[in-house]
């Protein structure tokens, strides 16, 4: 994947985080762990994401993580459970590639035989046209498609913060979310995107 394919980057939230995020930034799991906040962290993931260490940086922990395309299974697991009107997804300008010691993941962070690269060069690990499938499901082959998941989920780590004023904007998934989303953060350019949150 090229830089010029790449619009914008993502950040699956609580509606009721973003005032916060919009105050303090985009934070690391371990910084967010010492502000009061709604967690959609699932334990069983953050156990597995605990243990992971960056080759040449930090623990997997210590970094805010970005999506490059939301429309992921982590979206689609937090719409079942949450209900996708409670959602927001934050724009996140790629500005942020460019900052000291951004890493760029192939596929889910966590996920076995992941990739690292430092950014803005890691792009090339990314597939776009798997992490930008319409859907990762592959009937009758449950390998490639727990494989395509994680691909689907490839992130960008950014050390301890994103700092707000790379947060763009927000897409929600229907009229009721964009009344609550501008209702808590009047200011915030919200647009509703059906597809992004499989509608």
């Amino acid at each position: 994947m090229t830089r010029e394919e790449l619009p914008e980057l993502h950040f699956i939230a609580p509606i009721t985080n973003v005032a916060s995020i919009l105050q303090d930034g985009i934070l690391s799991h371990n910084r967010a762990a010492k502000v009061a906040h709604e967690s959609v962290a699932m334990p069983e993931i953050q156990d597995r994401r605990r243990l992971v260490v960056i080759p040449g940086g930090q623990r997997l922990h210590d970094y805010a993580n970005l999506y490059i395309n939301a429309r992921n299974k982590m979206l689609s697991r937090l719409k079942f459970q949450l209900g996708d009107d409670t959602l927001c997804v934050l724009r996140v300008s790629t500005a942020v590639l460019d900052l000291p010691s951004v890493v760029i993941s192939d596929s889910n962070a966590s996920s076995d035989y992941c990739r690292f690269a430092r950014s803005p060069d890691g792009l090339r690990l990314i597939d776009r046209n798997l992490v930008f499938a319409r859907y990762w499901t592959h009937p009758g082959d449950p390998i490639e498609e727990m494989r395509h998941g994680a691909i689907m989920c490839a992130e960008v780590l950014v050390p301890d913060c994103v700092d707000p004023g790379f947060i763009m904007g927000a897409y929600v998934s229907c009229q009721e979310a964009l009344e609550t989303l501008q209702a808590a953060v009047p200011g915030l350019q919200a647009t509703i995107n059906r597809y992004l949150f499989f509608r």
